[in-house]
């Protein structure tokens, strides 16, 4: 940004510099912050559209309020960008989501301003009203507030949020940030409600007006509060289209207000601090506000994947003529699309994820036979369960770090029940920049332990056409597979299909003086480091085992009657992973042989590339030689 474009921001090193200035002022700095934000993300990619829209709110939020002190929850994480620039982090925010840099999210460890960890949606309200009682309790004097919005309050623990708070007296106010967004259109009838609630601009004026007059008469106790509540129903009656749910839960209801008016926010924030009790502000706001290209295609621009040319938006990556293998989601949405065609049975269903999940072919294709349910990862597994049960074939395609927020409906909605649900993980393993809320590594670990589970992870695009056609078949039962972020290695990949033996691996390679057992696509760096190693003058085996559960135990017999020594490296957590089913078979089975797990380490892992993030956890090809090296020197 340009020195004479930045007079405000390039001072601002806390709010405190932020009260400095004059309401007039903030204009100017909502100019200067969002320029920043475009200048920084335009070469250091990030999530980008969301930030961009609540620029005019967190500068009034900081101008009004107290933090640290005052506790500003932020939901969808993501939409923070402007709250670490304002708080201390101006100089260090081009290392966002950068290996060793600041995260890309609201994180405890990094500022006293983030009051809460956020990655995962829809906590901000629940967490926020546990800050409230806990002032109360300890009597602190503090405001909460709870910045909610991006599609975040279609998931159920928003609800449960509300209507807990709306039980008690808890001093808090949610902003509902209303843009129409997630990363796709919102979807389902609280969004179409929130649309309703904008035509009442009448009510909520009169509203006021009869409540400052109904103040000045100073009517005492129970009878003015009985006196309020039937004036303010009748109020609802005669110029709302519909009850305010907010306010029929008895949460003070203000709004909608232009989102993007910086000091009307001021004003009216500066107002409801003196309210007491819980409270929505409704703000409608534009996602990509102030850069045109993220205005027309919001869902493109949620996050960009490279760097662009900030006055165009047109990308900086060079061009390339050189065929590149598709990305496992787009084998993933080809691929159900050719099943669906031959199966009439099969539905696709996914939780706020159609395009990046790649769902959106399905449903361009065949409207009537895919569903986008919202950020509802809860009932998106249930509604599955609900078509299994009916005689249909639901594919339920979820980001792997989100499919943990269902893990009660996996039990007990479908694996007790034994049904034919195909669960397609995406993003499984290290995901990179988006750091430690949405590296998928615990599926295989928590997966295994269900019963009635079939969990398999494919070694390249091939075999994931193959699993997702045999897990259609008559009689498969309850299915997860899973498959990582980014790109695969084949570029024809539109292999006939094929019915893989369910639990049966494979061995890819004959050696003689050690085994790796590999799950999923990091078996391609295993490849890599057993070619490496073949230079070096070693005998090295390979098996992929496919399946985690059930084990392949003849392949697993086989492989401990001949080798010594056996490595098992899978792209996950190593506690009770892969390798964990591994070793439990050796000494069910009296093996003797030395394993080595490699994966991800007990302990989160923060944001990077992903190829520095396999090298931290030591399962990059160089890891993975070295560790080959070192067993084979021992005891030669």
């Amino acid at each position: 940004m340009n020195e004479e474009h930045s007079r405000f921001l390039n001072n601002i090193d806390s709010p405190a510099d932020l009260k400095k200035l004059s309401e007039e002022d903030l204009p100017a700095v909502c100019r200067e912050l969002r320029e920043f934000i475009i200048d920084v993300l335009s070469c250091n990619p990030g999530h980008f559209g969301a930030s961009l829209g609540v620029v005019e709110l967190t500068v009034a939020l900081h101008y009004v309020f107290n933090a640290p002190k005052d506790k500003i929850v932020w939901d969808v994480g993501h939409q923070a960008y402007g709250h670490k620039i304002l708080t201390g982090r101006r100089d260090v925010f081009h290392t966002n989501r950068k290996y060793k840099g600041i995260s890309g999210f609201p994180n405890i460890f990094e500022s006293e301003y983030d009051a809460f960890g956020v990655g995962h949606s829809s906590t901000s309200i629940s967490a926020a009203l546990g800050m409230a009682i806990a002032a109360k309790k300890l009597g602190r004097k503090q405001q909460t507030i709870a910045v909610i919005g991006d599609g975040a309050l279609t998931a159920g623990l928003a609800f449960e949020g509300i209507n807990n708070l709306a039980s008690t007296k808890a001093d808090v106010l949610i902003i509902l940030n209303d843009n129409n967004m997630a990363i796709d259109p919102n979807v389902g009838g609280f969004s179409e409600y929130l649309v309703d609630i904008a035509t009442s601009h009448t009510y909520n004026k009169i509203r006021r007006d009869v409540f400052k007059a109904l103040e000045k008469l100073n009517l005492a106790g129970e009878r003015s509060k009985d006196l309020i509540t039937k004036v303010n129903n009748n109020i609802k009656t005669l110029f709302a289209k519909q009850t305010n749910v907010f306010e029929g839960l008895n949460i003070r209801y203000f709004g909608p207000v232009d989102g993007h008016d910086v000091n009307r926010l001021v004003n009216i924030l500066s107002d409801l601090k003196d309210i007491s009790g819980p409270k929505v502000l409704h703000i409608k706001t534009k996602k990509g506000k102030g850069f045109e290209p993220a205005e027309e295609n919001q869902t493109a621009w949620h996050a960009v994947g490279s760097r662009f040319d900030k006055q165009t938006g047109k990308p900086l990556e060079p061009a390339t003529d050189k065929k590149s293998p598709p990305k496992f989601q787009d084998v993933f949405g080809h691929t159900i699309v050719e099943l669906a065609e031959q199966n009439e049975k099969i539905m696709g269903i996914t939780p706020a994820m159609p395009t990046g999940s790649s769902l959106n072919i399905m449903m361009e294709k065949m409207p009537d036979r895919a569903f986008d349910v919202g950020i509802a990862e809860q009932h998106a597994v249930t509604f599955s369960a609900g078509l299994a049960i009916s005689g249909f074939l639901p594919f339920c395609n979820i980001y792997s770090t989100f499919m943990q927020r269902a893990y009660d409906q996996l039990i007990h909605d479908v694996a007790l029940q034994k049904l034919n649900v195909v669960f397609c993980l995406d993003r499984g393993g290290l995901v990179g920049a988006d750091g430690a809320t949405h590296h998928g590594v615990y599926d295989l670990a928590y997966m295994r332990s269900v019963p009635n589970m079939i969990v398999c992870s494919p070694l390249d695009e091939s075999e994931l056409r193959n699993m997702m056609y045999t897990a259609q078949l008559p009689g498969m039962g309850t299915w997860a597979i899973r498959y990582p972020r980014g790109n695969g290695s084949m570029t024809d990949w539109r292999t006939p299909f094929q019915k893989i033996a369910t639990g049966k691996g494979r061995k890819l390679k004959d050696g003689d003086e050690l085994a790796f057992l590999t799950i999923g696509p990091i078996g391609k760096k295993v490849e890599h480091a057993i070619r490496n190693l073949e230079e070096k003058g070693y005998s090295i085996a390979q098996y992929d085992m496919r399946f985690v559960k059930p084990l392949d135990e003849d392949l697993l017999h086989d492989v401990f009657s001949k080798f010594k020594k056996v490595i098992t490296v899978e792209d996950g957590t190593i506690v009770g992973g892969m390798g964990s089913a591994v070793i439990e078979f050796m000494a069910d089975n009296n093996y003797s042989s030395k394993v080595k797990r490699m994966g991800v380490p007990d302990r989160f892992i923060e944001q990077g590339t992903v190829n520095q993030l396999y090298h931290e956890c030591g399962f990059d090809i160089e890891g993975l030689v070295s560790a080959a090296e070192e067993m084979l020197s021992k005891n030669k």
